[in-house]
């Protein structure tokens, strides 16, 4: 398995529709960086996001899921609270071949503010925008800014196409278009 270079990506992009819409170079200047990079793709996020909320003491249970937990927001930016978390969703969509996996990292801007984004890979074949969790790791209210970079997209071919891909298990969250909560 190697990683793959801006020219794979670029290629991919365009041929293939791996990423729309795409950026075929990087975008930093008045922004939290977003696009092209030299060995992976620097995804945007949405204006949409849901902040998790206690107002209705809800309890967070992966099997039984209880949208309550959430307060939904659309903007420009928005405020995690602190030791908090929220989700939001890409504006590119992706279609990942059957022969790549992806691999999310957060941005250091981010990061170094301590706010993390965690996104599990994409799997061979999965489609959709991608639901991303931003952590507030600070006692501080947190910024997050709509349309701008958030996370690195990293992406590794195989030798070989997998025997069974994320689309052939119909996987349950194949072609997401918003924000997916948890689902069992």
């Amino acid at each position: 398995m190697a990683i793959k270079s801006d020219r794979w990506i670029r290629e991919m992009a365009q041929k293939h529709d791996m990423i729309n819409p795409f950026c075929e170079k990087q975008v930093r200047e008045g922004v939290i960086s977003y696009g092209l990079s030299s060995y992976g793709y620097d995804l945007r996020v949405a204006d949409e996001f849901k902040i998790f909320t206690n107002v209705n003491s809800a309890v967070v249970d992966p099997k039984h899921f209880d949208e309550r937990s959430f307060v939904s927001v659309r903007g420009d930016s928005i405020m995690v609270p602190p030791n908090s978390f929220a989700l939001a969703r890409s504006v590119e969509y992706f279609k990942i071949p059957r022969d790549v996996l992806t691999i999310c990292v957060g941005k250091s801007t981010y990061a170094r503010c301590g706010i993390i984004v965690n996104v599990t890979p994409f799997e061979p074949e999965w489609e959709g925008f991608v639901t991303l969790e931003i952590s507030n790791t600070t006692p501080l209210p947190a910024k997050v800014y709509a349309n701008e970079g958030l996370c690195q997209i990293l992406f590794f071919q195989g030798d070989e196409p997998c025997e069974v891909s994320y689309k052939d298990k119909a996987g349950k969250y194949q072609k997401q278009s918003g924000i997916v909560l948890p689902k069992l």
